[in-house]
């Protein structure tokens, strides 16, 4: 049994080295308006998911247009040499997972107190380039 989980993680090893990824942690917006902007840039092109973000109205567009940013630099770091215009790059995956939520009270009516939960996420971006050349 030990044999066979440390060769999945050195193939899931293999794996992280060809792709390039970035990390927003604890991020002040709800995970579920952070998932519509997930999702519009999920599967596609570098550079149009770039476009997408930067004329989209949300707020948390600007902190993903960022964390692209961030995971394009990071591929660069890991690729020296290739130019990311013959890579074709690809936002391969995209996910939003719930963070910490604070709770706060809210005065009401008649001395009572509303709760609020200030919800907060995690955002992990993997890039991946989408050459043909590449199939296995």
């Amino acid at each position: 049994m030990g044999a066979r989980k440390r060769n999945r993680a050195d193939q899931l090893k293999e794996e992280r080295k060809n792709k390039a990824f970035a990390i927003l942690r604890n991020c002040p917006t709800s995970p579920r308006k952070m998932r519509l902007l997930a999702d519009l840039i999920r599967n596609s092109d570098v550079n149009k998911a770039l476009g997408i973000l930067k004329y989209s109205s949300k707020e948390a567009s600007g902190r993903l247009e960022k964390l692209l940013l961030s995971a394009i630099a990071n591929w660069q770091q890991k690729n020296e040499g290739v130019r990311i215009e013959d890579s074709n790059l690809v936002v391969k995956e995209i996910f939003v997972d719930s963070g910490k939520v604070l709770k706060r009270l809210r005065p009401a009516p008649q001395g009572r107190g509303y709760r609020i939960k200030k919800r907060s996420n995690h955002v992990t971006l993997v890039l991946d380039s989408n050459n043909e050349n590449k199939q296995k």
